[in-house]
């Protein structure tokens, strides 16, 4: 009589096998392949800017170098003239700034303008602490940073060490930029 093998145990050791190497091969399908269920993995309502561009040394002579040295900045930019939609959002950053509370002075605001000079009076009465400049270098890295098809006056976060680190539309809720803001700031050991 021959000995043949139990099929009972055959089929033991390929529900064994399927125990260990089962969960194995969901999570590395997951991993690489099953994108529809990663989550987003981000919390950000800002558009990160990647790769980082450091302002200092892609513009020569920028005027923000000694701005940014022990704070974060917030850039303002607006190209044309300074009148209703700009001074709303000049009013935006600096109430984005107060909504800070007590980690207000870690953050600085800046105007970039175009040609048309703002008015100095309107900025010294309303805007106290605001930097207002016109540089074409800066100008033109902010545009060439900017996502694709993004309004003008948009926001752009600058950390202390002179990175051009995240976008903001003009259309976000300013709770949602505090949030982002709030967040950098706490995790942020520098400025």
């Amino acid at each position: 009589m021959t000995d043949r093998p139990d099929p009972r145990g055959r089929l033991q050791l390929a529900l064994l096998a399927a125990i260990f190497f089962g969960p194995l091969l969901v999570a590395a399908w997951l991993y690489y392949g099953g994108e529809a269920l990663q989550p987003e993995g981000r919390a950000n309502h800002g558009v990160l800017l990647e790769p980082f561009v450091n302002v200092d040394t892609e513009v020569d002579g920028a005027p923000l170098a000694p701005l940014h040295e022990d704070a974060w900045l917030l850039l303002y930019a607006y190209d044309g003239p300074c009148e209703t939609e700009c001074r709303e959002g000049l009013y935006t950053t600096r109430q984005l700034r107060r909504m800070l509370g007590r980690e207000m002075d870690r953050l600085g605001r800046i105007f970039l303008h175009g040609p048309v000079a703002p008015d100095t009076v309107f900025l010294a009465a309303e805007h106290e602490g605001l930097v207002a400049l016109q540089d074409g270098g800066l100008a033109e890295l902010i545009s060439t940073k900017t996502p694709a098809g993004a309004q003008p006056g948009g926001y752009y976060l600058i950390d202390p060490m002179g990175n051009l680190v995240m976008y903001f539309p003009p259309d976000l809720a300013p709770k949602d930029i505090v949030a982002d803001l709030k967040r950098l700031l706490k995790l942020s050991r520098i400025g």
